[in-house]
């Protein structure tokens, strides 16, 4: 088996188990907060330990890890990190309210105030963890699976799918039920089902995001904004979904379906501008 091919087998192997060493973990030892427990400690670092081992010993070098910032040459990147979240979210806040999907009891002439200072505690909650997820996904599996040759549309739906299939012990067992059905009237199997479905659209935003610029840190930028604009918009009450089928469709959080296929159109606007500059001309 190819050298490289045989690595990102392991990286995802060890990604997608290492929750459910997690859960076997907790089990032995339950913790008062799964949560704040070792096994989602494991949960979180199993990616990165991955990533960093296979970097190491594996023979991937570092060369494509993408630690660098990379502001000079990627200043565009950053801009683009910023504003890629709070554009999609307001149009599909726009069209979920013209369908009438959704509610805004929280906006109002001073919802601004009221929401800046949840967006930066929510900045910050995620801070850490999407270190860890991006240094990830984005700092192993999108730049390996390129410098093997996958198309980026395979890159993204591998990534995706691996990047979905990570958080399914964290609906299982980590994430508090009440926290889940607080964001959608899904059941749990249907709602997993959606999110394989559904985060390779978005992988491939951040897929091309990270290739475009070069650096993690505008995809780690573009990841807590998401986060950070999702959970006070539900948790603050200034968007209320109807629990139904076109409130699922049209949720302005980052398990909506239209939410997703806009992050998809994002990802290939910016594959277009890559190849174009990688060779000079609009790629078709």
């Amino acid at each position: 088996m190819n050298k490289s091919i045989r690595n990102i087998t392991i990286f995802s192997l060890v990604a997608v188990g290492g929750g459910y060493v997690g859960i076997l973990l907790d089990r032995l030892s339950p913790p008062q907060d799964p949560m704040q427990g070792l096994g989602a400690l494991v949960w979180l670092v199993s990616p990165l330990l991955a990533n960093l081992l296979l970097r190491w010993l594996g023979g991937d070098g570092w060369k494509d890890f993408g630690l660098g910032l990379k502001l000079k040459r990627g200043w565009l990147w950053y801009l683009a990190a910023l504003l890629i979240a709070p554009v999609v979210t307001l149009l599909v806040v726009g069209v979920g309210a013209a369908f009438g999907a959704l509610s805004l009891p929280g906006f109002s002439v001073g919802w601004l105030a009221s929401f800046l200072p949840l967006l930066a505690a929510g900045f910050g909650s995620v801070a850490i963890k999407n270190i860890f997820e991006e240094f990830a996904w984005r700092g192993y599996l999108t730049p390996r699976l390129e410098a093997v040759g996958a198309h980026p549309f395979l890159n993204a739906l591998i990534t995706g799918l691996v990047w979905a299939a990570w958080h399914i012990p964290y609906y299982l067992h980590f994430l508090e039920r009440t926290t889940l059905e607080a964001h959608t009237s899904l059941n749990l199997g249907v709602f997993i089902l959606l999110s394989l479905a559904l985060m390779p659209l978005q992988a491939l935003a951040y897929g091309e995001l990270r290739l475009a610029s070069g650096s993690v840190w505008t995809v780690w930028l573009l990841h807590n904004i998401a986060n950070a604009i999702s959970l006070p918009l539900f948790a603050g009450g200034f968007v209320v979904v109807n629990r139904d089928l076109v409130g699922t469709l049209l949720s302005p959080g980052t398990e909506g379906v239209l939410y997703s296929i806009l992050m998809a159109l994002v990802g290939w606007s910016i594959y277009r501008r890559r190849i174009s500059l990688k060779t000079g001309k609009v790629s078709s």
